[in-house]
């Protein structure tokens, strides 16, 4: 993983040891570089512009009239305490000390943070920012499986215990210089970390919750494709920061997984219009921005480590895969998963740190491995990584439901989801109609 090596090099500058796999107590000077720091910023803003407003938009259109003001109430309010939760004690647990399953209290409230203390070439706190953007997007995802029926509280609740509990933890293992980082275990930018983590959860979450009223036979369409297709382009655009700042420098390393990650995006939204048109006799927009939304999250684990070639088959394998997974999650498992968080995000996710392992190599234009590791030890490497990331993030989700459906329920009341959850729970409207 580039962000790996990118922070590797740096980490024994960090008092706390932040990031690397063994103790690193001393301070040196570092090396900050304008440009790296620049566009680490600029990476930060585009990765919160993928929740607000690209994701609110993109399942606010998804939804009923009577329930779009609660996405995005519901998104702009985990934004706003995953950041609060990720400054008291999210960081400090995913990046310091040196641990290999969690962090320390080291960074707690960034209390012990100097203006001096960098990561590679950026400072820490530019670090923590956009690492922060991550840690917002990831629980905002899980909205897409539980809306038009989810309590607000319990929603809020398990969110805020999911980042500590799930998010946290997985983010050490392999970004933090945890476990998964010392065993080789590769994640670009968020396959494991972000999609497979929210993915399985948004799953759990949904059986939890139980089906929307009426599914799966009485079901209203979109009622703003156009919505939906604007949050998908700033999704699109957001993705650069997410992927190509996972770099953590401005240089080619970010161009690579930028243009890769672009021509995922591009492939899967093609492929996913072909099969609806072969299949239905006609393309949707919904299904082409849902198809470039796939490619992107299948993208996202490989997008550093792969040529741009590879990352137009990635895509189009992705949107293959991922709208097959649709039909099996609401047929087969019959899950009311109601915006495919789990078909989309999580099995694109899943998908892409599977081929990253085939995918990297030198003959395909990939980055190669580590040194002593061929395709079948990256591949073992990769498959491990994803069994122990679904199984941890399962059973952290079930155990936080059982808590906070003690503390505040998790479904609204049949009265609530009648009415819609605009006026029901938040007392608004997003359209006046006369």
């Amino acid at each position: 993983m580039k962000r790996r090596r990118v922070m590797g090099a740096a980490m024994a500058a960090l008092s706390l040891g932040l990031l690397a796999s063994g103790p690193a107590l001393a301070q040196t000077p570092a090396q900050v570089d304008s440009g790296d720091t620049a566009w680490l910023l600029s990476a930060t803003a585009l990765v919160l512009l993928m929740t607000l407003p690209g994701l609110a938009l993109f399942y606010g259109g998804l939804v009923r009239t009577k329930n779009v003001l609660s996405v995005l109430m519901q998104c702009t309010a985990v934004a706003c305490l995953a950041s609060v939760v990720w400054l008291a004690l999210g960081y400090s647990l995913a990046f310091s000390g040196t641990a290999p399953f969690i962090g320390d209290l080291g960074r707690v409230g960034l209390m012990n943070l100097s203006r001096g203390d960098a990561i590679g070439t950026a400072p820490e706190i530019v670090f923590f920012a956009f690492q922060m953007a991550f840690a917002i997007i990831t629980p905002a995802l899980m909205i897409g499986a539980v809306v038009e029926r989810v309590k607000f509280a319990g929603l809020l609740a398990f969110c805020a215990g999911w980042v500590v509990l799930v998010y946290a933890p997985v983010c050490h293992w392999i970004w933090g210089g945890g476990w998964m980082a010392t065993l080789g275990v590769k994640d670009y930018a968020g396959g494991l970390v972000v999609h497979a983590t929210a993915g399985v959860s948004a799953l759990i979450l949904a059986q939890a919750v139980g089906p929307r009223d009426g599914w799966p036979r009485d079901l209203s369409p979109p009622h703003n494709p156009g919505m939906t297709m604007t949050g998908a382009g700033l999704l699109w655009v957001g993705w650069f920061g997410f992927n190509g700042g996972s770099a953590l420098a401005a240089n080619a390393d970010a161009g690579a997984a930028l243009t890769a990650t672009h021509m995922a995006a591009a492939s899967a939204g093609l492929v996913w219009a072909l099969i609806e048109h072969r299949r239905f006799g006609r393309a949707s927009l919904v299904g082409l921005v849902t198809g470039v939304v796939a490619g992107l999250a299948t993208v996202t684990p490989a997008s550093g480590f792969i040529s741009p070639l590879a990352g137009l088959f990635l895509g189009a394998l992705g949107s293959y895969v991922c709208f097959e997974a649709v039909s099996l999650v609401k047929a087969r498992l019959k899950v009311d998963d109601s915006l495919d968080v789990f078909a989309v995000h999580g099995v694109g996710g899943i998908l892409g740190t599977l081929m990253l392992a085939g995918l990297a190599h030198p003959l395909l234009g990939g980055t190669g491995y580590a040194e002593g590791v061929g395709l079948a030890g990256q591949a073992w490497r990769q498959a491990l990584g994803v069994v122990v990331v679904c199984a941890w993030s399962a059973g952290a989700s079930l155990v936080l439901i059982a808590i906070v459906r003690k503390l505040t329920g998790l479904r609204a009341s049949d009265e609530v989801i009648d009415e819609g959850l605009d006026l029901g729970a938040h007392g608004e409207r997003a359209y006046h109609i006369n």
